[in-house]
């Protein structure tokens, strides 16, 4: 099974900027989606960002659009999310997600349906 360890998060003051790492174990990421979620307290997990391992295909939720950068590194087995711009709304628990990429890149984003998850980091964003 896909066994994913997520690193990075932290305390940041608005604008400032963190980079996420997850780390993947179990299998080799040729042809994955790897997607980074978020939850706030009292809100619904949300998509930020997935990743196609196999041609890199990206989809970005609208809100981290210009800001979010995803990447992935596959000799490492490791999928980054550099977080620019950052805003104290961004403030939440960020997991790491992955499944085969039995669908789009995006569908699959969206829908949030991935098999594999990580234990989560928390990012504050606060002054």
């Amino acid at each position: 099974q896909l066994q994913l360890v997520e690193s990075g998060g932290g305390l940041v003051q608005p604008g400032g900027s963190l980079r996420l790492s997850c780390a993947a174990s179990g299998f080799t990421l040729d042809y994955y989606v790897i997607g980074w979620f978020r939850q706030a307290p009292g809100k619904e997990r949300e998509g930020v960002s997935c990743i196609s391992t196999s041609d890199g295909i990206t989809y970005y939720a609208d809100s981290v659009k210009g800001r979010f950068t995803i990447s992935r590194d596959n000799a490492k087995n490791t999928v980054y999310l550099q977080m620019n711009s950052l805003k104290p709304e961004d403030t939440a628990v960020y997991y790491c997600a992955g499944d085969l990429a039995w669908t789009s890149v995006q569908a699959l984003c969206v829908s949030r349906n991935f098999g594999s998850w990580g234990q989560g980091t928390q990012v504050t964003v606060s002054a």
